[in-house]
């Protein structure tokens, strides 16, 4: 029932193992050996379920570890708490040699690549993720950033892991809500390039939600797929991959706006999907009949359309001048012309931007 998907990159490939009971068998990791070290990154809540099973499962294997248990939620994706690891690797005499293993959803993956890509400048690292929107997008890729409390993910570094196991089992013990955020970045992939796809999610929604098992495997792998074609186009982000950011930029001013935590990152990108699909509309470029599948997707995925009341245009543009897409002080947005296509959409104005986030505010959906 499971699948392997192999994402080639120029350093180095790696497979994404995507199953149900993974903890249950010895994990596929060829290269780690008796007598190698692990650190294992991961927070609370995470530990209380996983940790006992996945530290039985290394012990086997003859394998050291340690562990440590971070703060949980995005405000604390930060330098301090990467420091937290750094201290806690130097504490445990970890060498050059080691592995980290990030536990969790996108926070600690985010921030555990991060300290792999740093530590000993570099060292391997195993990605586990345990939440919908990880599975699907953040534990893929390599990307792994912490935040500035100007920006989201401002301080990272593009750095690959040496496997992402996906146990879908871990989407048993997921909130509603936390499932939820995780079709966000689902819907999105199927807007930018598989219109066919869409009209399966249109269709399968309850499925999901009922975690039926064969339409999760080929939700998720169909998403890991087009990420790991998208990688292999185009790893460090300089054309192509900028696609996989559509909702991103109006998302990430919400978070940063608001204090990140208060909404999920899914959230934020649902209705930042919305508001960069009105923004194409006033461009002439995406039909309001797609506008309105979007729109209605994500509402049978209990997802919010509408963004916060207490934020105006001068909010969203405020934190839009410093994102990561800014190009010599000029706006670039990621915007859907057709469900299945998305273009880059280099120096929109301030206009037009003002105009989609305020139908937004003041559309009847």
């Amino acid at each position: 029932m499971g699948k392997t998907i192999l994402v080639l990159t120029k350093k180095h490939n790696y497979p994404i193992i995507i199953d149900f009971n993974l903890f249950d068998t010895p994990l596929p990791l060829p290269f780690l050996k008796k007598g190698d070290s692990v650190m294992i990154v991961t927070n609370q809540i995470i530990f209380s379920l996983y940790f006992k099973k996945i530290s039985t499962l290394l012990n086997n294997m003859g394998v050291r570890i340690n562990h440590v248990i971070l703060p949980d939620g995005e405000k604390y994706k930060t330098l301090i708490t990467v420091n937290i690891i750094f201290t806690s690797l130097l504490q445990n005499l970890h060498s050059r040699d080691t592995t980290l293993i990030a536990l969790g959803g996108g926070v600690i993956g985010d921030i555990t690549g991060f300290a792999a890509s740093s530590y000993q400048r570099g060292v391997k690292f195993i990605q586990i993720p345990t939440t919908l929107l990880s599975q699907v997008d953040s534990s893929i890729g390599g990307k792994t950033a912490v935040n500035h409390i100007l920006g989201k993910n401002m301080i990272g570094s593009f750095y690959q892991p040496n496997i992402v196991i996906i146990n879908l089992s871990c989407l048993y013990t997921l909130s509603k809500r936390e499932f939820s955020a995780g079709m966000a970045e689902i819907i999105k992939y199927s807007i930018l390039f598989d219109k066919k796809f869409f009209s399966w999610l249109e269709n399968n929604i309850n499925k999901l939600f009922n975690l039926d098992k064969n339409s999760l495997i080929y939700c998720i792998s169909k998403c890991c797929n087009l990420k790991a074609k998208i990688i292999y186009e185009d790893e460090y982000e300089q054309n192509k991959r900028s696609l996989l950011n559509l909702g991103h930029t109006y998302g990430h001013a919400i978070e940063s706006e608001l204090g990140y935590g208060k909404w999920l990152h899914g959230e934020a990108v649902s209705v930042g999907i919305v508001i960069a699909s009105l923004t194409s509309k006033k461009l002439n470029l995406l039909n309001n009949q797609d506008i309105i599948r979007i729109i209605n997707l994500l509402k049978k995925c209990y997802l919010p359309i509408k963004g916060p009341i207490n934020m105006n245009t001068k909010h969203y543009l405020k934190h839009i001048y410093r994102d990561k897409k800014i190009n010599k002080n000029k706006i670039r947005v990621i915007l859907p012309i057709k469900i299945g296509k998305a273009i880059i959409y280099n120096n929109i104005s301030e206009k037009i931007i003002s105009h989609a986030i305020n139908e937004n505010k003041n559309f009847i959906f």
